[in-house]
């Protein structure tokens, strides 16, 4: 077996030394793009590296390939694409066209960058690799924001706690815990009492007590009965008689009649002579 490799290596070795001789060995493409100074072989190694991209862009696109070939694949198309704009500047700097501008840009559009990490794209099935295309998910748009008005509408009387008692449960609870409440009160006054531990204080006067009053006193008026037995009202405030509240009206319909009909200089001249007599 090593003669035979043996073998196999020395044609090889004699097969490549012919080929150089005769100029046929194929030329490899510059690490850098900066090393090369000829325009036309650099536009060979641009067309190159986008042949290479859209037959790996083909493959990619196949996603029973596995995750980590996928992944390797992804990876070797966004390097060429780098490399690929490295050429292209190298190509303006020694005055060929800018294909930046005028160049197509379908490889470019075949991948999809994630929101946030700007260079680095996803082709064909590495878009739906775990942990990718939860990136790729939009968030759901956020609801509408209400108005004032349509707020408004759901304001009632429940919104203010005016119905809570309606239910029957909430008040029967409420006489529960106020009388355990007042009961408990109760005990420890009366037990601080007893100990005391309170001060004599005054009692206060009951502002709300109501005396009992006898039948025969009355509040507003007294009666009086006379001799035929009918009964006579006696009024504690002055009442004005028939004649008095006659003649009221008769002064009240005299100063409407002058306050309509008399001017101004008439009205002062009467209060002044009222006045001096004293009225």
């Amino acid at each position: 077996m090593a003669r035979n490799a043996e073998k196999a290596m020395t044609t090889l070795a004699r097969w490549r030394n012919m080929q150089m001789d005769q100029g046929k060995v194929k030329e490899r493409r510059p690490f850098l793009a900066s090393e090369e100074n000829d325009l036309g072989k650099a536009e060979k190694w641009r067309h190159q590296i986008i042949r290479e991209v859209a037959k790996k862009v083909s493959q990619i696109q196949n996603a029973g390939l596995g995750e980590f070939r996928i992944r390797d694949l992804n990876d070797e198309i966004n390097k060429l694409l780098r490399e690929k704009k490295h050429w292209e500047e190298r190509i303006k700097e020694l005055g060929g066209p800018d294909y930046e501008r005028v160049g197509p840009k379908m490889l470019d559009q075949e991948g999809k960058e994630v929101p946030g990490n700007r260079g680095y794209k996803y082709f064909g099935a590495a878009k739906d690799l775990p942990g990718v295309r939860e990136l790729f998910e939009q968030e759901p748009p956020a609801p509408p924001r209400r108005t004032r008005a349509e707020l408004y509408k759901e304001v009632d009387a429940d919104y203010y706690g005016y119905r809570d008692e309606d239910d029957g449960v909430l008040v029967p609870l409420e006489q529960d815990l106020e009388k355990e409440v007042v009961a408990e009160a109760v005990a420890e006054w009366k037990s601080q009492k007893e100990a005391g531990l309170l001060k004599d204080v005054e009692e206060e006067e009951d502002i709300y007590a109501v005396e009992e009053e006898s039948d025969e006193e009355e509040t507003g008026e007294s009666k009086m009965e006379t001799e035929e037995g009918q009964q006579q009202f006696i009024a504690h405030v002055p009442v004005p008689s028939q004649k008095e509240v006659e003649e009221a009206l008769l002064r009240r319909k005299k100063m409407e009649l002058l306050q309509k009909y008399a001017s101004d200089s008439l009205l002062e001249q009467s209060k002044e002579a009222k006045t001096l007599m004293g009225l």
